[in-house]
């Protein structure tokens, strides 16, 4: 029987895949994309009103690659008649809600992109990935683009329940949070701080006692100075990639502020709010702490740690958002597959120059992966205008050609000593 074979399969449609979509539609390549939810929703829990990306517009889907592709942003607002609204709006950065309406714009005008079907099976076989949709039906395709993104992380020692929720569900689960008598926030990204500032806003109004813990040293900003912004750009990633294993793993740690710090205008709002609040006296049913790490909740007491001063104590809540990020979604066929990859780590699998996972026999059928990248892209693994990037290094490698031209050098800075490079891996 013939097969029909792809020469490519994004497994999962996030912002990621949604991209390279966008980006194949106009080359040559057969490329299907399967995601298991009915339609595109880019963390429908946290599309707050009035938040917005922490990027640019120029750091939508495509731009970067090709700024006259039809699927821009500045395309999907001209085709929506909100081209001059954003011009008056006079702001770079998209908000969250809208960009979510983009992007499923772009994903209802892409023939490739194939929801309602989940990869429940993928092997490796004659050279060719066999992928099992749903369960049923059966495709072949001579590489994988892994594209299945993250899941929420939670702390030792505790579990999601109508009480506790991660903050990628806040808003589905809002209501019953602010029936609580007392609410804890717990987290030090930009996703706590808008969930505590609208809790804060609409606290009067439910009556409930409010507390926001990080076992951060301080509730950091987001640096938004322009030569400290040049890390997430090609040429600190190139540079990035030649470190050493442990040089990579200590420049995580020491560039995290970059990526998980609060927008200005956020800790601004905050500050203010709680400013106007003061006037006649600090709210005593508003708590905020740093230093101090969750290690449990039970009985309506969340058990909390001062790290600096080695003390345990209790904080009275009956509502918990655990706004404490994500790590890598892996699916069960990936990790069958475990044994026959090359890992930097217990947690990093190796990837290639050309985001290619390494594999123990030197296969000439690859998977691309667009999740579990910090050690190969360092702190801008997440970045929405670095993917771009590193779609067309891949939509190059798979078309074996130049599809996508790749500038170098593109910013004022230079981070090695040397001009040429030499892997340090």
């Amino acid at each position: 029987m013939k097969k029909d074979i792809y020469d490519m399969c994004g497994i999962g449609i996030g912002p990621f895949n949604l991209g390279m979509a966008a980006l194949a539609e106009g080359t040559a390549l057969n490329a299907v994309f399967l995601e298991k939810k009915e339609a595109f929703d880019w963390h429908p829990g946290m599309l707050l009103n009035g938040s917005d990306l922490q990027v640019p517009f120029l750091a939508d889907l495509v731009t970067f690659a090709d700024p006259t592709s039809p699927f821009t942003f500045l395309n999907y607002l001209h085709q929506k008649n909100r081209l001059y609204a954003f011009f008056f709006f006079q702001r770079l950065e998209i908000p969250r809600r809208e960009y979510n309406e983009y992007a499923k714009w772009v994903a209802g005008q892409l023939s490739s992109c194939r929801f309602s079907s989940e990869a429940t099976d993928v092997q490796y076989v004659d050279g060719l990935y066999k992928i099992t949709v749903n369960q049923s039906e059966t495709i072949y395709a001579r590489h994988i683009v892994l594209g299945t993104g993250t899941k929420p992380m939670l702390p030792p020692g505790f579990h999601v329940s109508e009480d506790v929720i991660h903050s990628n569900f806040f808003l589905q689960h809002k209501a019953h949070l602010q029936t609580g008598s007392s609410i804890a926030v717990v987290g030090s990204g930009q996703s706590a701080a808008e969930i505590f500032l609208e809790l804060l806003k609409e606290k009067e109004a439910h009556g409930y006692t409010l507390s926001w813990l990080t076992r951060a040293p301080g509730f950091s900003q987001l640096e938004s100075g322009k030569l400290g912004q040049e890390v997430f750009s090609p040429d600190y990633v190139s540079y990035f990639k030649t470190l050493s294993y442990e040089t990579r793993k200590q420049s995580l740690d020491e560039l995290e502020h970059l990526r998980n710090g609060i927008d200005e205008a956020t800790l601004k709002a905050i500050y203010d709010e709680l400013y106007h609040r003061s006037i006649y006296g600090k709210d005593p049913h508003v708590h905020i702490q740093p230093l101090t790490e969750v290690t449990g909740f039970e009985s309506g007491q969340l058990h909390c740690r001062q790290w600096q001063e080695d003390t345990s104590f209790d904080l009275p809540a009956d509502r918990v958002v655990l706004a404490t990020g994500y790590k890598p979604h892996l699916p069960d066929w990936f990790r069958r597959m475990k044994e026959e990859i090359c890992w930097e780590d217990d947690t990093y699998f190796q990837i290639d120059d050309a985001y290619r996972i390494v594999w123990k026999d030197n296969r000439d059928n690859h998977v691309f992966s667009l999740t579990n990248l910090e050690m190969a892209s360092g702190t801008a693994a997440t970045n929405l205008g670095l993917s771009v990037r590193r779609n067309q290094v891949i939509l190059n490698t798979i078309a074996g050609e130049e599809l996508f031209q790749l500038e170098q050098e593109t910013v004022f800075q230079r981070f090695s000593a040397s001009p040429t490079q030499k892997s340090g891996k």
